[in-house]
């Protein structure tokens, strides 16, 4: 974009603000849909409050990546999936009863995170391998893809029949025993309109954010790397944290945490939809050590989350388990790493 630093900096707010205020309807909508459904909120954060929220994202990311900026494409996906996750321990604070983890300890909750771990291991060996492409798209790309849909599957599997349940607590909250809202006047087909506009409208600030922020870079002399995987990917990542925190203060908490980590592995596409959109080649050439680092970082503090969830804390200093503060450390001593290398 053409305008000065000033407007572009002012837009690049604005989609910010947008994108949060779009991110405070979300959780209503998708927790009614999760009773009016049937579906479940482990199924519906996953699925649809995680992929929408994950809209501004992929716009931000596709956007880039066609305007040959890669490391603004994948720094923002690989980021947002980083900051989203420490969004999650943020919402900790919220939950007063519990730890987070130990309240919403799920076997579909346990799975998304597993297989948001084995989904970030593809990148990786996509870097460290030796290069192969078809037609400018790695096969990388497409074992995303594939690895994504079967998850999804085993997700639906576990929730229908499952070998394995948490252990009941005074404190363990269910889909069944989370009270859904008050206001039931809203009908079925008026939930999936107001979703899809609000889709319409993350994804609309989405665009701007990345094109405003693809100018900020190059105004600023800052790296596409600190721009897209610090700025840019907090600032897509709000829904994440409006939507959480508003579904922690609804006792939605199975949602809560489904749509943070579910929406973590649908980001995880960013990279195979950036890859189709990049016009020089595959994109996994042009990741960068920073890239690399904050992969490792993110399978660190998903393993962390892992094993909260498993351990499960009733809790610990500020009323918040092992695993949030390690979270939370993690991420802003990676945010500062960042920013000094980058």
């Amino acid at each position: 974009m053409s305008e000065s630093l000033e407007v572009n900096l002012l837009l690049f707010i604005l989609s910010a603000i947008v994108i949060g205020i779009g991110g405070t309807k979300l959780s209503k909508v998708a927790d009614q849909l999760a009773d009016a459904t049937g579906l479940g909120e482990a199924v519906v954060g996953a699925l649809l409050l995680g992929g929408i929220t994950s809209l501004a994202g992929i716009i931000t990311s596709i956007t880039a990546a066609a305007d040959a900026h890669p490391q603004i494409a994948v720094s923002n996906a690989l980021g947002g999936i980083a900051a989203q996750t420490a969004f999650l321990a943020i919402a900790d604070f919220f939950y007063c009863r519990a730890n987070l983890e130990h309240a919403a300890a799920s076997l579909p909750t346990l799975v998304q995170g597993a297989l948001l771990n084995a989904l970030l291991a593809i990148p990786l060996l996509a870097v460290t391998a030796p290069n192969v492409e078809f037609l400018g798209i790695h096969p990388a790309s497409i074992a995303i893809i594939c690895g994504y849909l079967f998850g999804l599957r085993i997700v639906s599997q576990v929730r229908d029949d499952p070998m394995w349940k948490p252990q009941l607590t005074t404190e363990t909250l269910t889909d069944e025993n989370e009270k859904s809202d008050p206001d039931s006047s809203v009908n079925l087909p008026q939930l999936w309109l107001m979703l899809g506009w609000l889709a319409i409208v993350i994804a609309g600030a989405g665009y701007l954010l990345a094109k405003t922020g693809v100018s900020l870079s190059e105004q600023t002399a800052i790296s596409e790397t600190v721009v897209g995987g610090l700025f840019i990917a907090i600032s897509t990542a709000l829904p994440e944290l409006v939507t959480s925190v508003a579904a922690v203060k609804r006792g939605a908490i199975t949602l809560a945490i489904s749509a943070i980590i579910g929406g973590n592995s649908f980001d995880v596409l960013l990279l195979s939809f950036s890859d189709f959109a990049y016009p020089e080649g595959s994109i996994y050439n042009a990741i960068t050590q920073s890239e690399v680092f904050v992969i490792g970082l993110t399978i660190l503090m998903t393993s962390i989350l892992l094993l909260g969830l498993l351990k499960r804390e009733k809790s610990g200093i500020g009323n918040i388990g092992f695993e949030t503060f390690s979270i939370l450390v993690l991420y802003l001593g990676g945010f500062v790493i960042l920013l000094t290398w980058g």
